[in-house]
């Protein structure tokens, strides 16, 4: 009777109005800190002890220069278990349909499950903003914008399906990076040809001038030119991140090597083609999800135990080659990294009348960052089609949780789409980046075209 009445209320809190499920009360934004970790996890351990009581995250001050790419702390840990076809049945409980499906179509696969650590920590000046957020954040527009909020993650304390999406969009990933990656279109074969982008993510508080009227419609300034190959070189996105993106569409424009123009970029949003992505992945697929979210109804399921990728420094490493890590239908899984975490379970269902190739988005959310770490694509039949994972790794010097890499797999063509990954590049991230407005405005979209 009591689970009954627990899935009663879940489905009762998703199908509210999102215009009136919006800020707690004092008492309860007092949680955070407490059972509740500053950015609304659950403090404690599990019954069994296999997930590990928050204690801070992980940390760390860097003597002298710090690396772009961190050491990994759990080097020399052994796996706990290896799940492989023959011993799948007994861990399904933990495992999303999309992980259980990649067994089933490549009998190699297998997935390393490690001792799981809570790595996750951020500055105390995102602390401090998330819990303002809690007793002031509210969605408005149907719940596609927001109200009094700032910078980051409004609704710690989540009462519906999409305000657990809102954190995931607005989460702190370091306020100002600067990134030199690569993006893998791979063939079923294992063929790739690597697609090498500098990409720069600023929230408008980290601008040298700080916020102003001009961006108060803006979340995030998002830029990135393509390197190489050299048939894609000079091609250059440029995206203004509105935060009520019905009130207002996502700004986008794109510099086009071959016309040698800017020109205004409407399809860079939701199933519009992703950059360079050979077709893998929607606009709306980077990130694992962004922009707005209008197109579907976000129940919320509830939380479950479940096995995500989690501090995958294997993929930084760079002895390893792209070969090493790229293969036909997966990557090598021996470098993945699997632990037991919270997640949150919401699912977006496609709303009557609104069209896009996913017709239902499983989302599974780490509890410690809110990051979409697992995402199962259904297409307009209902049939599981693609898979989507986020590499989790803590960038421990900066205080950051953001993602080592996010694939994407197609279960009917065998293909995926893999990015982030810059073993073989000489630079990697850089937190340390005081950009001006103006590096992110046409003009300097042009510029970065013909240089």
């Amino acid at each position: 009777m009591n689970k009954m009445m627990l899935k009663a209320g879940i489905f009762a809190l998703s199908v509210v109005s999102a215009s009136v499920m919006a800020k707690v009360s004092p008492e309860e934004a007092a949680r955070l800190g407490n059972d509740l970790t500053p950015i609304g996890a659950v403090t404690a351990g599990n019954a069994d002890g296999s997930i590990p009581a928050w204690t801070g995250g992980y940390s760390k001050q860097a003597d002298g220069e710090i690396p772009e790419r961190p050491a990994d702390p759990f080097a020399n840990e052994k796996p706990l278990y290896t799940i492989t076809a023959a011993n799948l049945e007994e861990y399904k409980d933990l495992l999303s349909a999309g992980q259980m499906a990649m067994f089933k179509k490549y009998p190699d696969y297998k997935m390393h499950v490690y001792p799981t650590h809570r790595t996750a920590a951020y500055p105390q000046e995102v602390y401090d903003v998330i819990a303002k957020n809690a007793v002031n954040a509210e969605m408005v527009a149907g719940g596609n914008g927001l109200s009094n909020f700032d910078k980051h993650i409004p609704f710690p304390v989540p009462q519906n399906g999409l305000e657990v999406i809102w954190n995931h969009i607005t989460r702190y990933r370091g306020g100002a990076v600067q990134r030199l990656v690569n993006q893998f279109p791979v063939l079923e074969n294992g063929d790739f040809v690597p697609v090498l982008l500098r990409e720069s993510l600023v929230f408008p508080e980290y601008l040298k001038t700080g916020r102003e009227s001009a961006d108060d419609n803006v979340l995030f300034y998002f830029l990135q030119e393509v390197l190489a190959p050299a048939r894609m070189t000079g091609t250059v996105l440029l995206v203004h991140e509105t935060i009520d993106q019905v009130k207002e569409a996502r700004r986008a424009w794109l510099y086009n090597a071959g016309q040698r123009r800017v020109r205004k970029a409407p399809s860079v949003a939701y199933d519009g083609p992703g950059t360079a992505s050979d077709g893998l992945r929607t606009s709306d697929g980077l990130d694992m999800f962004n922009g707005a979210p209008d197109k579907y109804n976000w129940e919320l399921v509830g939380k479950k135990e479940m096995l995500i990728p989690y501090n995958n420094y294997k993929l930084m490493d760079t002895n390893l080659s792209y070969d090493d890590i790229i293969g036909p239908g997966h990557m090598n899984q021996d470098y993945v990294r699997y632990e037991k975490h919270r997640v949150w379970e919401v699912k977006g269902t496609l709303k009557d009348g609104e069209r896009h190739i996913y017709a239902t988005r499983h989302m599974f959310i780490d509890e410690d960052t809110w990051t979409a770490s697992v995402i199962d694509h259904y297409d307009g039949r209902g049939e599981l089609w693609r898979v989507a994972e986020a590499y989790n790794t803590q960038f421990y010097y900066h205080d950051t949780p953001w993602m080592a890499a996010e694939a994407l797999y197609d279960l009917n063509s065998g293909r995926y789409i893999l990015l982030g990954l810059a073993n073989e590049e000489s630079e990697y991230m850089d937190f340390d980046i005081e950009p001006e407005r103006s590096d992110f405005s046409t003009g300097a979209l042009r510029r970065m075209g013909i240089r």
